[in-house]
């Protein structure tokens, strides 16, 4: 298992659409990148996707497939995990897919004002005893906050029934605009249009794991400003 790791380490490190920064580069230098994704990477002016704690990137490279006319950056730390969804991507010749090995925690220092329209948040830490840990809450929305268009979206899914129940309160807590939210999102997947349902459908490894072991899924849409 850890020669199939460092396999994967040295793999990444070749991958010219994988950026493992440093923290203590992260903590002391601007990153080159940031407010230039676009610009710079991408060649396009397309809206640009995140996938914050992508794991395996399922849904990252899920929706590059759908969506050739937007970006999307897979945002993970862990980096066996995220070598599954670079690799596939590097396999079929995705163009609009990054993968950033990064904590979340430091996310603003990677994007500017404005730069990102949407963020997909799929199957979270619930963190039980950190609930400022937990992906919803103010301290996180702060930070997307810094980095969303006007009018960005929020996308939560997730098994986790304490993660949703705090977002709800959030959402109500702090006036967030709800676009959809249901408690059981494959019962209720005929009340979406058919575009929203096939990106509901995308599942990562944890959803089917989840799933399998009897767990509903829920998903909330949202706008923080």
């Amino acid at each position: 298992m850890a020669k199939n790791k460092l396999r994967r380490f040295d793999e990444m490190k070749e991958m010219s659409h994988v950026f493992e920064p440093t923290i203590a580069f992260t903590k002391t230098e601007k990153w080159p990148l940031k407010g230039k994704w676009a610009a710079e990477f991408f060649k396009n002016d397309h809206p640009i996707v995140l996938e914050l704690g992508c794991g395996k990137g399922e849904y990252t490279v899920g929706l590059a497939r759908k969506y050739p006319e937007k970006n999307f950056i897979g945002v993970d730390i862990k980096g066996a995990r995220m070598w599954v969804g670079a690799k596939s991507a590097q396999e079929e010749g995705l163009k609009n897919v990054v993968f950033l090995r990064t904590k979340i925690d430091f996310i603003e220092a990677f994007f500017g004002a404005g730069e990102i329209a949407e963020i997909w948040l799929t199957f979270s830490d619930p963190q039980p005893q950190k609930p400022r840990k937990r992906l919803t809450s103010a301290y996180f929305i702060q930070k997307y906050r810094e980095i969303l268009v006007t009018g960005g979206i929020v996308h939560l899914k997730t098994d986790s029934d304490l993660l949703f129940e705090f977002t709800e309160e959030e959402i109500k807590t702090h006036g967030y605009k709800v676009n959809h939210l249901t408690w059981d999102v494959y019962r209720d997947l005929s009340t979406f249009d058919e575009d929203t349902q096939a990106v509901l459908a995308i599942k990562t490894h944890y959803e089917s794991l989840f799933s399998e072991k009897g767990a509903v899924i829920k998903y909330t849409q949202f706008n923080i400003h």
